[in-house]
């Protein structure tokens, strides 16, 4: 198997979620007894937590491409970012290293159109719901994505920040997931891309009134196709 480096600790549930899935995919693929080679670089949350203007997201640019280093240095073969909203810097990260960064969008947007989905909503924090970064590249490869509301980004990002980063699963969020998907439903969308990892702490992403597409289980994926594998 091929070693993956991980950057995570943004936050730690999401870079838990990556341990455990991609762990237990190396485990239906090779055996109960079966671990993958990984080399996790957890950062300080509190570094990427309020990313209000250019000058905070250029400083944390400038930490995840010297946590790719460290990574492509201590033997990574290959590279996951562990956050959504982070691959906003995803084209800097990847011209400062020599091995691949496997992009958790592209990978969603293969498993959607090989699906067939053509409408969808988008769900995360602020900067995936309403920034090109995240939406050109689902919506490149012919799928809809209905345009945000500034009431719901507004209330996922609170919820996400506040509470789901921090491993709370109030009523509220549960409330509030299952209303936007419902109205999503009545409004034409096929399918949610939920685009943060700790959503799922709140979604049931197995059995909801549309399909799910949970980016991060979909990257885990990806991820042990290419440790098993090689197809990157």
């Amino acid at each position: 198997m091929r070693k993956l480096g991980l950057i995570g600790g943004m936050s730690w549930i999401s870079t838990r979620t990556y341990y455990e899935q991609i762990c237990k995919l190396v485990q239906k693929r090779h055996g109960a007894h079966a671990s993958p080679p990984l080399i996790v670089e957890s950062l300080d949350y509190r570094d990427f937590a309020n990313l209000a203007d250019e000058a905070g997201w250029a400083r944390a640019t400038g930490q995840l491409i010297d946590s790719a280093r460290r990574l492509e240095a201590a033997g990574a073969q290959a590279i996951a970012i562990t956050a959504n909203v982070m691959h906003r810097v995803y084209d800097d990260v990847r011209a400062e290293v020599s091995i691949p960064i496997l992009h958790i969008a592209d990978r969603t947007a293969d498993k959607m159109q090989a699906d067939g989905v053509t409408r969808a909503t988008l769900l995360g924090t602020k900067p995936v719901m309403t920034e090109a970064f995240f939406r050109d590249r689902i919506e490149a490869r012919g799928i809809e994505l209905l345009p945000p509301k500034a009431g719901d980004v507004a209330a996922l990002d609170r919820l996400i920040t506040e509470e789901l980063k921090l491993g709370k699963a109030s009523r509220e969020a549960e409330r509030t997931l299952k209303t936007i998907i419902t109205i999503s439903e009545q409004e034409g969308a096929k399918a949610i891309v939920l685009a943060c990892t700790e959503l799922d702490l709140v979604v049931d992403v197995d059995a909801n009134v549309l399909p799910i597409y949970d980016t991060a289980r979909i990257h885990c994926r990806a991820a042990v196709d290419w440790i098993c594998d090689g197809e990157c």
